[in-house]
C-alpha cells in the first residue's frame, strides 16, 4: 500500500513539473513598432534594409512583430497629428526615419522609446541631451560625422588642384554642422566657401545663377531630404554648368556626379534597426549610445571627371571603395 501511494505521488509530480504542452504554452509576446514615415514604405529608398535587418534579429512580421505606420505622403504639415496618432496607439517602439520627421516623434511622446535614423546633428536640434547619454526616451543613429565636410572638401582639392572657388548647396532648415565645417575647411585649403540657400525645389534656379555669378569650380551638396528629392534636378542643373558635383551619399556619384563620400546609408540604417532590438528587449533609451557613422566610402565617377575634363590623381584613386568606370 505504502509502495502505491508513493508510486502516486512521484506520478504527481512529475505531472506538475512536466513542461506544458505546445497547444497548452503561452504565445509568445508579439512586439508592436510604430514607423513614422515622410513618404510612404514604397517610397523610403532605405526602409527595406531596415525592415531586412530587424528580421534578421528576429523580429518576423507577422510572428514577433507588429508594424503600424503613419505616413505623410510627403506632406510635412502632417507629421504633427500622424506623430501624435502613432503615439496614442502605444506601440513598444517609434521608428522615426528621417531629421524632419524625428522632432515630431519626439514631441508627440516622452514615455514611448523612439528610434531615430537621421542627417542632421540630434544634439544641436534637441533630440538628445549627447550622443553617449542620450538621457530621454531618444536614440538611434545620426549619418552625421564631424570629419565628413572638411574631408569631402579636401578630396575636392586633391582631384582639383588650382580650385579657388566653391559653391555649398544646403537648406539652412535642416540642422547640420556641414556648411560650416566647410567653411572652416576652405579657410585652411584656400578656398572660398559661397553660401548657396535653399528651402525648397523653387530656390534651386536662382541657387545656381549665383553659382554662375560667383564663378564657382565646383558644387558640394549638403544631404537632406530637399536635396535627395531633387537630385536629378541638381545634376541636371550643375551639367549645364558644368560644375562638378560634391555628394555625401553614394547614389549621388552612382547618377553623376564626380564623387560622394560618407556612410552606406542602408548599412547605418542597419544599425538602427539594432538599436531597435535592444530597446524592444528591454534596453533603456535614455543609456543606449546614438552612432555615428564608423565606415566612410569615397565612391568616384570617371566618368564624369573625363566628361568634365578632371584627372583624378592615382593618389586619390587608390583611397575610393569604389569606383565607377
Amino acid at each position: 500500500m505504502r509502495t502505491t501511494i508513493t508510486g502516486l505521488l512521484v506520478g504527481l509530480a512529475a505531472l506538475l513539473t512536466a513542461p506544458l504542452s505546445v497547444d497548452a504554452q503561452p504565445a509568445a509576446k508579439v512586439a508592436r513598432l510604430g514607423v513614422l514615415l515622410f513618404g510612404t514604405p514604397e517610397s523610403e529608398a532605405n526602409l527595406p534594409a531596415f525592415r531586412r535587418r530587424l528580421a534578421e534579429l528576429g523580429w518576423v512580421e507577422g510572428k514577433t512583430l507588429s508594424t503600424v505606420y503613419r505616413v505623410a505622403e510627403g506632406h510635412p504639415e502632417r507629421l504633427a497629428a500622424l506623430a501624435v496618432e502613432l503615439a496614442s496607439l502605444k506601440p513598444d517602439v517609434i521608428f522615426a526615419l528621417g531629421g524632419d520627421v524625428a522632432p515630431f516623434a519626439r514631441t508627440a511622446t516622452h514615455s514611448i522609446p523612439v528610434v531615430m535614423a537621421v542627417s542632421v546633428d540630434p544634439v544641436r536640434t534637441g533630440l538628445v541631451a549627447s550622443l553617449v547619454r542620450p538621457g530621454g526616451n531618444v536614440t538611434g543613429v545620426t549619418f552625421v560625422s564631424s570629419e565628413l565636410a572638411a574631408k569631402r572638401l579636401q578630396f575636392l582639392k586633391q582631384a582639383m588642384p588650382g580650385i579657388a572657388r566653391v559653391a555649398i548647396l544646403w537648406n539652412p532648415d535642416h540642422v547640420d554642422p556641414e556648411y560650416s565645417e566647410t567653411q572652416l575647411a576652405g579657410k585652411a585649403l584656400g578656398i572660398r566657401v559661397q553660401s548657396l540657400e535653399a528651402r525648397s525645389a523653387g530656390d534651386l534656379d536662382a541657387a545656381f545663377q549665383a553659382a554662375a555669378a560667383e564663378n564657382a569650380e565646383a558644387l558640394i551638396v549638403v544631404s537632406a531630404r530637399l536635396m535627395t528629392f531633387n537630385r536629378s534636378r541638381i545634376q541636371e542643373l550643375a551639367a549645364r554648368q558644368r560644375l562638378p558635383v560634391v555628394a555625401g551619399w553614394g547614389p549621388w556619384a552612382e547618377t553623376g556626379a564626380l564623387f560622394s563620400y560618407g556612410p552606406d546609408l542602408d548599412a547605418i540604417v542597419g544599425r538602427a534597426a539594432i538599436h531597435t532590438d535592444r530597446v524592444l528587449r528591454g534596453a533603456d533609451p535614455a543609456l543606449v549610445a546614438v552612432e555615428q557613422p564608423t565606415k566612410l566610402d569615397l565612391i568616384i565617377n570617371l566618368k564624369t571627371a573625363r566628361a568634365l575634363g578632371v584627372t583624378i590623381p592615382q593618389t586619390l584613386l587608390l583611397q575610393a571603395a569604389h569606383v565607377i568606370p
